[in-house]
C-alpha cells in the first residue's frame, strides 16, 4: 500500500500558523509586561530613609547598583496584579530594571523580540551582584548570542566580569564559598513513619573525626540492632537523648510535640516539623526510655479569648498562630505555627524587605478594635508593616477566608481570585 503524506494538508498548515501566531502574542505580552514592571518601578521610587529605623516601609534595592530602586510599599500592589507572590513580584520587578537600565544591549534584543524574556531574566538576576562596570562586560559579551547561550556560559561571564571589576567581591565570595560547611535537619521532610533526613558538609578532618565517633559509639550499642539504625541512633545521643538505659536526671531533652485531634482520628499533626504521624508514632516517641513529658492544657481554636491590654496573652499569642498556620497575605507562606523555627536573619530586612517568624496584628486597630481572638492575625513582619504603614486592608471569614484590598481598591480572596474596584478551624490541640 502505497504511504500517503499530509505534508500539503491545509488543516495542518492552518494549525501551525495558528501556533506560530499565538507564540508571537504571547512574546509580545511577555514583553510588554516587562515594561509595565519598568513603569510601576519608575512610579514609585525608593525615598532616602534612615536605616536604623527598623519599623516602617523603606526602599527597596531590587537591582544592580545604578537601576532605580521602589518605595517597599508599592511592590505588593503589582504583584498580585499579575499573579506573584511579594517576593517573586520583587523580584520581576528587578529583573526588569536591570535589563532596562544596566543591560542596555541585551534589553533591546528582548523588546525585539529576539531573545526570550525568561532567558533575559537568568541574565538579569545573574549580573545584578556586579557593579555597574561588571553588569555592562557581561552584556557586551552575552547579547548577541543571548537566545542560545548556555546558563554555564552566562556564569562564566559573570564571574570573569567579578574578577576585572570587583575584586573586593570576588575575594569575600571565595572566603565564603569556603564556609559552606552545615548540618541541616530537614524536619520539614519528616516521613510518614517519623523520619527526619539530615544533610552535612565538612572538611575532612571534620569528616573523619565524625566517622570514628560514630563507628565507636555504635559499636556500644545493642548488637541486635542494624548497624545503620544504631549510627542513627548515636545522633540522639549527641543531642543529649539516651537509649536503651535511663538518662541521668536532667540530662534528657524537653520535647514538645503539638497534636490537632478529632473525634476518632488516627493521625496527629506535628507542628515542629509541619507535617503528620499517627497516634502510635507519637507514643513511641513519649514512651522512650529517659524522656520527659510535660502535658499541657487544651487550647480550643474556636474559643474567643480575650485580655483588656494591647498585648495579647501568650495562649492567644499561642491559639491564634496555631489556627492559622501562616502569614495571611496572598501567596505569602511564611510559618507562624510555635514550634517552626525560621531560619535566622541579620536584623534587617531580607532582600525582599519581608523578615521571617511573625506578628500579632490586631485588624481593626486598637483600642477601637480589642484583644480578642477574633480580631488578632498572624502576618509575618513585612506584610504587618505593608498592612500598618499603606492602604493594604483586609477582612477575614471563615467560609472564604481573608480579602485583601489594595491601596488602588481591588481586591484579593483566597486562593487567589480577585476583583476590579469597578466593577474550618474546629480542631483542638494537645501538647505533650
Amino acid at each position: 500500500m502505497a504511504a500517503t503524506t499530509t505534508r500539503g494538508n491545509t488543516r495542518d498548515q492552518q494549525v501551525i500558523a495558528a501556533a506560530r501566531a499565538t507564540r508571537d502574542a504571547i512574546t509580545g505580552l511577555e514583553v510588554e509586561l516587562l515594561l509595565q514592571a519598568v513603569a510601576w518601578v519608575e512610579l514609585h521610587p525608593g525615598d532616602e530613609v534612615d536605616t536604623s529605623v527598623e519599623w516602617g516601609m523603606r526602599e527597596l534595592e531590587i537591582a544592580g547598583d545604578g537601576a532605580p530602586t521602589i518605595d517597599e510599599g508599592a511592590v505588593a500592589e503589582f504583584a498580585l496584579a499579575i499573579g506573584h507572590s511579594t517576593d517573586s513580584g520583587r523580584r520581576y520587578l528587578g529583573d526588569a530594571v536591570e535589563l532596562a537600565y544596566r543591560l542596555p544591549r541585551t534589553w533591546g534584543r528582548v523588546l525585539a523580540g529576539e531573545v526570550a524574556v525568561w532567558k533575559a531574566r537568568r541574565i538579569a538576576q545573574a549580573t545584578a551582584s556586579l557593579p555597574m562596570e561588571g553588569a555592562a562586560a557581561v552584556d557586551r559579551a552575552l547579547y548577541f548570542v543571548a537566545a542560545r547561550c548556555s546558563y554555564a556560559e552566562i556564569d562564566r561571564q559573570v564571574e570573569k566580569a567579578r574578577k576585572e571589576h570587583d575584586p573586593v567581591e570576588t575575594e569575600r565570595r571565595r572566603i565564603e564559598a569556603a564556609e559552606k560547611r552545615h548540618v541541616k535537619t530537614h524536619l520539614g521532610a519528616m516521613t510518614y513513619d517519623g523520619l527526619v533526613p539530615i544533610t552535612a558538609m565538612a572538611d575532612v578532618p571534620d569528616a573523619v573525626a565524625f566517622e570514628d565517633y560514630l563507628a565507636t559509639q555504635a559499636a556500644e550499642l545493642d548488637p541486635t540492632i542494624p548497624l545503620q539504625v544504631r549510627r542513627s541512633m548515636v545522633l540522639g545521643m549527641l543531642g543529649g537523648r539516651r537509649h536503651g538505659d535511663a538518662a541521668e536526671e536532667g540530662s534528657a531533652p524537653g520535647v514538645m510535640i503539638f497534636v490537632h485531634t478529632r473525634p476518632g482520628q488516627v493521625m496527629a499533626e506535628v507542628d515542629n516539623t509541619r507535617s503528620t504521624t499517627t497516634v502510635e508514632q507519637v507514643r513511641e516517641w513519649c514512651t522512650r526510655a529517659g524522656t520527659k513529658v510535660t502535658i499541657r492544657p487544651v487550647i480550643d481554636l474556636n474559643a474567643e479569648m480575650a485580655t483588656e491590654s494591647y498585648t495579647p496573652t501568650e495562649r492567644m499569642v499561642e491559639q491564634v498562630k496555631l489556627r492559622f498556620g501562616e502569614c495571611p497575605f496572598l501567596g505569602c507562606h511564611r510559618p507562624s505555627r510555635p514550634g517552626h523555627k525560621a531560619k535566622r536573619r541579620k536584623k534587617t530586612a531580607d532582600p525582599a524587605g519581608q523578615e521571617h517568624g511573625s506578628d500579632l496584628d490586631h485588624r481593626q486597630e486598637w483600642p477601637e478594635g480589642q484583644t480578642v481572638s477574633s480580631n488578632l492575625f498572624p502576618p509575618c513582619r513585612g506584610h504587618h508593616r505593608l498592612k500598618t504603614f499603606t492602604d493594604w486592608t483586609y477582612q477575614y471569614d471563615p467560609a472564604t477566608g481573608f480579602t485583601w484590598t489594595s491601596p488602588l481598591g481591588y481586591t484579593y480572596t483566597d486562593p487567589g481570585t480577585s476583583s476590579d474596584p469597578s466593577s474550618d478551624p474546629s480542631s483542638q490541640r494537645h501538647t505533650g
